[in-house]
């Protein structure tokens, strides 16, 4: 069985914050799925001002050792490096999109969705139209520029078009507070939405994976969110920064978030339309979505996020293997689904 040559893609070309959340999660992955019977992996870490460094490592030290290049340099390095597939850890619009498209230029295979794909759920309005347009509910919405004026009466949720983490987000009770919400949404973005509130409910996000060209919905995980205290969730509930400037993942300690038992009577619903949803936007591999579970029951759409580290506490590996997929096994079905059915190489 040949051992593959795996690029990890790794950094931001944006900020420092994304370029540490993608360490974060990529030194997790890589950790985690090291295997040298089956795998050889290098890295390649942009920082956010497009220059390119392979280094032995993600530790600081090794980064810092290692000599930036320009782009033009890294194609050059790149195609000589015998690559079967990359795998992309950059969580920033620029990684998401322009670094993907280039390993399409190259020739070079990657798990996960395609640029125009990333771009279109990376955009909440865009994502929420097309899935709308399948059947899927979403919350009444509007599209702001700068300038314009709120017409939803709230309560209403204001948000930047293309930020993730919940950077930005403001609950609005009041047509008085609509100034401030915006002012710090657009900080984060040229626009915003404002999203008519949806009552809890519950809120859940839920995964999809394909193994051999079928859909399979994973355990939902649900968030802690409370309609008197804790109406939608922050920043907070998401990442912390510790004293040594590293990033933590606050959402993983089974307390602001956790796996749904399978059993629950709102799982099924949810997957069923968020494979509505895998199948409206045009996805591949795996996705993930987000849901706001109103009173009656009834999931509404709240955005896409579409990408998978393959570290043990991404999302989709955590659902994953409360459904008694491990780790190593989805991301072996995910790189025979890459490399097509007639390359298969590993078997799980």
């Amino acid at each position: 069985m040949p051992v593959l040559n795996i690029l990890h893609l790794v950094g931001s070309a944006h900020n420092d914050f994304y370029c540490d959340l993608s360490r974060l999660y990529a030194q997790d992955c890589l950790a985690a799925t090291a295997d040298p019977s089956l795998y050889n992996f290098q890295i390649a870490y942009i920082t956010p001002d497009r220059q390119w460094r392979f280094p032995d490592s993600l530790s600081r030290e090794d980064i810092a050792l290692t000599k930036p290049i320009p782009l033009f340099d890294a194609i050059q390095f790149l195609t000589g490096q015998n690559i079967d597939m990359m795998l992309p850890q950059m969580f920033c619009i620029p990684g998401m999109t322009q670094y993907r498209a280039l390993f399409d230029l190259l020739k070079i295979p990657y798990i996960g969705n395609t640029p125009d794909i990333m771009a279109i759920a990376a955009h909440k309005a865009r994502a929420k139209a097309i899935v709308e347009a399948a059947g899927v509910k979403v919350p009444r919405g509007e599209l702001l520029r700068q300038g314009d004026i709120p017409t939803i009466t709230p309560p209403a949720v204001v948000k930047p078009v293309s930020s993730d983490n919940s950077l930005g987000v403001v609950l609005v009770k009041d047509v008085t507070e609509y100034d401030a919400a915006l002012k710090k949404a657009f900080e984060y973005a040229d626009e915003v939405i404002v999203e008519a509130f949806i009552e809890l409910g519950r809120e859940v996000r839920c995964g999809i994976i394909v193994k051999d060209g079928e859909l399979i919905g994973l355990p939902l995980e649900e968030y802690l969110v409370d309609s008197h205290d804790k109406p939608i969730r922050n920043y907070a509930d998401k990442l912390q920064q510790t004293d040594d400037g590293d990033l933590h993942l606050t959402a993983k300690d089974n307390i602001k978030a956790w796996i749904l038992d399978p059993n629950d009577p709102i799982t099924q619903k949810v997957q069923q339309v968020a494979k509505r949803c895998h199948q409206a936007l045009g996805c591949r591999h795996y996705s993930l979505f987000d849901f706001r579970i109103d009173p009656k029951g009834q999931p509404w759409f709240l955005e896409a996020g579409l990408y998978c580290s393959f570290a043990p506490k991404s999302v989709i590996s955590s659902m994953a293997k409360a459904a008694g997929i491990s780790l190593n096994d989805l991301l072996i079905s995910a790189i025979n689904e890459t490399l097509g059915s007639n390359k298969k190489v590993l078997q799980n």
